[in-house]
This record gives structure tokens, sequence and C-alpha cells, in this order.
């Protein structure tokens, strides 16, 4: 019997280098690009899976309520589905996933699946704009934005988003800026060849397009995409910017963007700059710091406890 992995994403690409060899894999399963390869091997559809032969089902998308009921109409036993993320409700769904430790080394096991915490919903956030899925899929990330987006009434300017990937944080921030116009700047085409990204997390990163972002916006009307590496992309933009988010990984992109961005922030504004507190990705702290010391000065900033270590920059 074979193992699948649901997704095609950064999580996907993530497992080998977690322990999980890619030949082990059987298929990969996405429900939007099904039909082509991902790492050398097929992309199936979720009706493609043959749940007879499915002996394991590693999820690694965050919208695992979806995927478990998904998986029920299809007949994939749940004692055969591995959640790497959201597995916990109020109850712990990969126990009744026995035989994933019988499959996976305990090491292997470990690193997949670090420990999870139940976060109450704070008191300012009870009528949340977001939905249910978005706030499911990094709470602390999406929560602070909310709160944040909640103090810029009286900041000027644009939303905009560096490294857009498939649009989720996007469709979050143009949920809570109706009405601003949202600039979204990726080359929808994976990282510069000099960035160094590694095959698996290169083709990760070109399973997206601007046509699936748009369809998920809320106000699409709103949307700029600039498609095209940065900052060539931006050529022409004169927006100032109330809200920007950083996420391109790697040093020097960052680095270009903190040095575009930031003199274009509004006072009161916010850069929020992803994957700072990623150990995977240690390259985006190091481009922080090496611009604090262009600057010559240290800017004030706030660490968020979420997925990949947002730190959260405030325009003075």
């Amino acid at each position: 019997m074979g193992i699948y992995v649901w997704g095609t994403g950064c999580g996907a690409s993530e497992l080998a280098a977690k322990g999980l060899p890619e030949a082990a894999v059987t298929a990969y399963v996405d429900s939007f690009f099904g039909g082509g390869t991902f790492l050398g091997k097929p992309v199936l559809r979720p009706e493609a899976v043959p749940a007879e032969d499915c002996g394991l089902l590693i999820v690694t998308s965050r919208d695992s309520q979806a995927i478990a009921g998904r998986c029920r109409e299809l007949g994939i036993p749940e004692d055969r589905i591995l959640f790497l993320k959201n597995h916990c409700t109020l109850w712990d769904r990969n126990c009744l996933c026995p035989q994933a430790r019988e499959l996976l080394e305990e090491a292997v096991w470990r690193r997949l699946l670090p420990r999870q915490r139940i976060v109450s919903t704070p008191a300012q956030l009870a009528d949340s704009a977001l939905s249910q899925g978005d706030l499911a899929g990094d709470y602390v990330r999406m929560a602070s934005l909310e709160l944040l987006c909640r103090r810029l009434t009286r900041v000027p300017g644009a939303a905009a988003e560096l490294g857009v990937y498939r649009g989720g944080f996007a469709r979050c921030v143009n949920a809570l800026l109706p009405e601003r116009r949202l600039w979204l700047f990726d080359s929808f085409a994976g990282f510069r060849p000099e960035e160094g990204a590694a095959p698996a997390f290169q083709a990760a990163h070109r399973n997206t397009s601007p046509e699936q972002v748009r369809g998920q916006l809320p106000h699409p009307e709103q949307a700029v995409f600039r498609v095209g590496f940065f900052p060539e992309s931006a050529e022409g933009v004169e927006d100032r910017f109330c809200l920007v988010s950083l996420d391109v990984d790697f040093l020097e992109s960052t680095l270009t963007g903190l040095r575009w961005f930031w003199p274009r922030l509004e006072p009161g504004g916010y850069l929020l700059l992803h994957d700072w507190g990623n150990p995977g990705l240690d390259g985006v702290a190091e481009a922080f710091e090496q611009w604090q010391r262009e600057l010559g000065q240290r800017i004030p900033a706030v660490p968020l406890p979420d997925l990949c270590g947002t730190l959260v920059l405030c325009k003075v």
C-alpha cells in the first residue's frame, strides 16, 4: 500500500528535509493542481486517490477539517490519515492513525508533528471579519493582522504584499481593508536562481498563478497585480503604504523589500516581516539585522509567536 501526500505547497516540499524520502511517496494530492507532476511524482485530484491502495495519507494543508470531510466521502479511513497541521481541536485527529508510527521512524514522526496549543479568542475579536477557515490556518498570525488593521483607520495609504504565493494572506488583508488598494508583487514563477532555493521549495512556489489568487479575493477590484521579480516589478508605483507584508524567504529579496518599502510606509503603519523567526529560513532575520546596520538605528519591532515567527515593525 502506498503513501500519498495531500498538498503540493511548502509543507509537502519540506517532507524530504524532515526525513521522508521522496521515493517513499506514491503520489501527491491537490484540489487545484491535479493532473501534473510534483517532485517527479503524479499529482492526483482527491477523487482519483485509490482508497484501497492508500496505506497512509499525509495531509500537509492547514484545512484539516474540510479535508477530513472529503476523505470520508472518498472512503479513506481516518486511521490512515496523518494531519501535520491543525490536527488538534478538542481531541487529536492523529489518535486514529496508529500505523503512522509503524510506517515512519520515531525521529521522523517527532519532526513532522511539533506540539500544538489551543488558543482562546480574545474579546476584541469576538466579531472577527475573517472566516473560521482563515483563522484556523495560523490563528496568531491572522488574529494579529486583524488587530493591526483595526488601528489603521487614521493612517493613509495602500496595502501591499511582496511574496503572495497562493494568496491566503492577501485574501485576509483584502477582507480587512476593503477600501484600500492592495498591491500584490510576486514572480508567480518561484525564486531567482541566485537565491539558492532547494528544488522542492522552488517547485512548491511555482504552483500558483495570479488567476488563482484573484479568484479568492473578496474585493478583487482593489487588487493590482505586479507579476515579475522585485523591485523591477514596482517600476512606476507611486503609492505610499499603511500596511506591508514581506514574505520572500531569502536574504537578498528580504533586504530589497525592506529598503524599498520602509521609506514609503506612512507613520503609524506596519511592516510584517514573515519568517523572521523561522530557523529554516534564517536569511530573513539576517537581512533585518543588516538593514538596521545600514540605517544606523534600531527599528521598533515586536515578534509574534505565530507558526513562522513574524516580526511586526511600526513606523513612528
